[in-house]
């Protein structure tokens, strides 16, 4: 299985200790040079993602080789973002793990799976991997994580919490 993701995700579940949870969904996840860079280079990431991000030998960082594909998504989103897709396309990804509304709504117009923070603690729940949901949500949340109050509600309700 291929897993590319962008900058969000690893950021968040790093922030909450729980970047493990994507070695042991997917094995390996795939990340563009943007992506590492906001992550580690530029220190978006706290201390923490930027530790877990640049020491994790599961998480490959891959160079885009079409440089024109990410220019002309340039105007709808940021660089780590659009390199994300692209690497996605290039690599034929199984899933795209994405967090931002523009970044999503491509991924929807190229018909490529995508799934992001609250999918993947999700789908950790379901296999046992966290016990419960909510006390990582809240974990999330006091981490300066936005997330839009109704997509918790949904998440939760699926998950039986």
């Amino acid at each position: 299985m291929i897993v590319v993701s962008n900058t969000t995700p690893l950021i968040g579940l790093a922030s909450i200790g729980g970047l493990g949870l994507l070695q042991e969904l997917f094995d390996e996840v795939y990340i563009p040079k943007a992506v590492f860079d906001e992550t580690v280079t530029f220190g978006r990431g706290e201390g923490r993602a930027k530790q877990e991000v640049s020491r994790a030998a599961w998480i490959h960082v891959v160079e885009i080789k079409d440089r024109l594909a990410v220019q002309v998504m340039l105007d709808e989103m940021d660089l780590g973002e659009a390199e994300t897709i692209v690497l996605a396309s290039e690599l034929n990804a199984d899933w795209v793990l994405m967090d931002e509304k523009k970044g999503r709504r491509k991924l929807d117009q190229l018909n490529i799976p995508k799934i992001g923070t609250l999918g993947i603690l999700l789908k950790a729940k379901q296999l046992g991997l966290i016990p419960t949901l909510k006390p990582e949500i809240e974990n999330l949340q006091k981490s300066a994580f936005s997330i839009s109050p109704l997509i918790v509600e949904e998440v939760l309700k699926i998950a039986g919490e």
